[in-house]
């Protein structure tokens, strides 16, 4: 049987809840005995056991941090961004539990007694009816990454309709005024958000939106690599192509490549996300940067101040997105 924390107490010449309240940093204790303690802890290579604390505390010491899915449109970047924003603020008596709602049948096992709050990395509205169970059970949720129309939830979202309104903006100032756009998958929100950020930017700027110049994708390289080939069978092909996510803009780079035009001299593409693969293709794919890490990493300090404080209120805080200039998109003469 390992150090107790009866054992430190007995060294010490304290109560047991003396220990218990300077091991958790309670203000109550004076600085000498914390100090004390700590010493006397580390000595004896105290380990807490969590097991018995959460039970006495009613704390399961698991943050959940949900996807949409794992299994599709998911990028590995986009993945690892977001378990870094989270993992950089989590506090090292928790643990975080990572996994897709799509894998749930039902979500009976999503309760109080094994979370202490939830984080959503939200890419649909197919995730309502797993936040208003959460909401439902009282767990402690934040919502990352898609709008929710609930003035409870704390909701942290990136720029994306600004940005692609930057990113469109910035091809008309290089002189384009025949640009189309390859569209993401449609339930997502991301998907309108990009679409009406493209949508406003062509209106304000006075130019003719070609229904045309309008295609599907749904995030993934062949997609991408498919709405190129349509574009490039028009009469007229557009000068410029914003991609709703850098994945599909590689897809279209290569369909491009294929049909023996050059980038940007022919026709140029701008992405969305800044995945890692976009600095690194030729050319050199400018993209709208969005910034998931700190997103996430917001959240999760949001998600820790309602644990602490169950009165805080929802609200809503976006993060600026950053246009990235590459090589990928050309100024017209």
């Amino acid at each position: 049987m390992g150090v107790t924390i009866k054992d430190i107490a007995r060294i010490a010449n304290v109560s047991h809840t003396t220990v218990s309240r300077a091991l958790n940093n309670s203000p109550f204790i004076n600085e000498d005995t914390k100090t004390k303690i700590m010493d006397i802890a580390k000595q004896l290579n105290y380990v807490p056991n969590y097991n018995a604390k959460s039970l006495v505390l009613d704390r399961s010491y698991n943050i959940g941090l949900f996807f949409s899915t794992l299994s599709e449109v998911t990028s590995s970047r986009f993945f690892y961004d977001t378990i870094r924003g989270v993992n950089s603020v989590m506090k090292e008596n928790y643990n975080l539990v990572v996994g897709g709602i799509d894998d749930y049948k039902s979500f009976i096992s999503i309760n109080k007694k094994r979370f202490d709050g939830i984080i959503l990395m939200s890419q649909s509205s197919s995730d309502n009816s797993f936040i208003y169970d959460v909401l439902k059970k009282n767990i402690p949720l934040v919502v990352l990454n898609r709008d929710i129309d609930d003035s409870s939830v704390v909701n942290i979202l990136s720029g994306d309709k600004k940005g692609a309104y930057n990113a469109v903006t910035f091809l008309i100032r290089m002189g384009h005024k025949d640009i189309a756009i390859i569209e993401g998958k449609k339930e997502f929100k991301a998907t309108n958000e990009r679409k009406d950020g493209f949508l406003n930017a062509m209106i304000d700027n006075k130019l003719q939106i070609n229904s045309e110049y309008m295609v599907e994708g749904d995030y993934t390289f062949e997609s991408g690599y498919n709405a190129m080939k349509k574009l490039l069978k028009l009469t007229k092909i557009p000068t410029a192509v914003f991609c709703s996510n850098d994945e599909m803009a590689v897809g279209a780079i290569k369909a491009a490549a294929e049909a023996k035009l050059s980038i940007p001299k022919d026709i140029s593409i701008i992405g969305f996300d800044d995945s890692q693969l976009g600095a690194f293709i030729t050319p050199a794919l400018t993209t709208v940067k969005r910034p998931i890490n700190e997103v996430s990493r917001i959240g999760a300090e949001k998600l820790f101040s309602i644990i602490e404080d169950s009165s805080k209120k929802g609200e809503k805080i976006y993060i600026d997105t950053v246009l990235i200039k590459r090589e990928s998109v050309a100024e017209l003469i």
